[in-house]
């Protein structure tokens, strides 16, 4: 029963784990930030999400989240929720200054790689490729 405690798997240093904190001031929680967000109309869309951006003052991103009904039931729309945050909360360190808000499209749930993959191709500062006719 003595000696060295056993280690875990999961040994993180705690400067990784403040790197990837997800505190308040880095979301969006007031009606007037969504409303100033939704009314710069700047949006882009793949086929899992649409992203509305807006330019913000903060030296850090920040993320809203609007979920509907259209999603589906209360457990889907919270698993879409809790993804949204973590693929935010481990991208935001190659995210712009900018108020992001996120509105689900898809009715599957995707998993956290590919909405990682969708935040960080729609809020790219490239502009979107155009369909050629």
């Amino acid at each position: 029963m003595g000696g060295p405690p056993k280690p875990s798997r999961f040994t993180f240093s705690r400067s990784e784990t403040l790197a990837h904190t997800f505190p308040k001031t880095h979301r969006l929680l007031q009606k007037d930030d969504f409303d100033r967000v939704f009314a710069v109309r700047r949006s882009r869309a793949d086929e899992r999400l649409v992203v509305y951006v807006a330019p913000n003052e903060c030296k850090h991103p920040r993320l809203g989240l609007v979920v509907s009904r259209k999603v589906g039931n209360a457990v889907a729309r919270n698993r879409w929720k809790r993804l949204l945050r973590e693929a935010f909360r481990l991208t935001q360190h190659e995210l712009p200054n900018v108020d992001l808000v996120c509105l689900p499209r898809a009715k599957a749930v995707p998993t956290l790689e590919e909405l990682q993959q969708s935040l960080a191709k729609l809020t790219s500062r490239r502009p979107p490729k155009r369909k050629r006719s």
